[in-house]
């Protein structure tokens, strides 16, 4: 069994922001169907969200070996992603939060790039993650969300 869990913060508010493309990338990936997968979003607050994370883990009996976490990354451009093991952006609450809830690190990392900030005039990471996409990010974001949904379900259909 598989768990796969997008982060981001519940709210109409936050729904569109760049801290929530891990909801994002769920409501397009819950369209398919994956055998031996649960796919669910977070339904707290990113800095909550390892209560959330432990629970789902210990009452489907899953190893953190087999969990997905979605999620945003400052570290990465926006329209650039990476799937790693055990692999995350140096500084995320939420990651923090799952950490120390499972005490371990050694789970999937799907890390979404969200970040387009200018060179020269950098708002702060805690500030620019909760802005919403701008329309021309819309479009990059719609075909990133396409190529990860469409990667996860090869990679997971092939490793059941």
């Amino acid at each position: 069994m598989k768990l796969i869990i997008g982060l981001g913060n519940p709210g109409v508010s936050y729904s569109e922001t760049r801290h929530n493309i891990g909801h994002m990338v769920i409501d397009k990936l819950q369209l398919v169907k994956i055998p031996g997968a649960i796919i669910k979003k977070t339904g707290v607050f990113m800095n909550e969200s390892g209560s959330f994370v432990k629970k789902l883990i210990t009452d489907h009996k899953i190893l953190a070996s087999a969990l997905y976490v979605i999620h945003d990354d400052l570290d990465i451009p926006i329209g650039e992603y990476k799937i790693q093991f055990a692999r995350g952006p140096k500084d995320h609450n939420g990651l923090k939060s799952i950490d120390e809830n499972l005490g371990t690190d050694e789970y999937w990392h799907v890390r979404i790039g969200v970040d387009n900030r200018p060179s020269d005039n950098r708002p702060m990471g805690e500030e620019y993650v909760l802005q919403n996409f701008s329309d021309e990010e819309k479009v990059i974001i719609d075909r990133i969300i396409k190529e990860v949904c469409k990667k996860l379900e090869t990679l997971l259909i092939n490793t059941n």
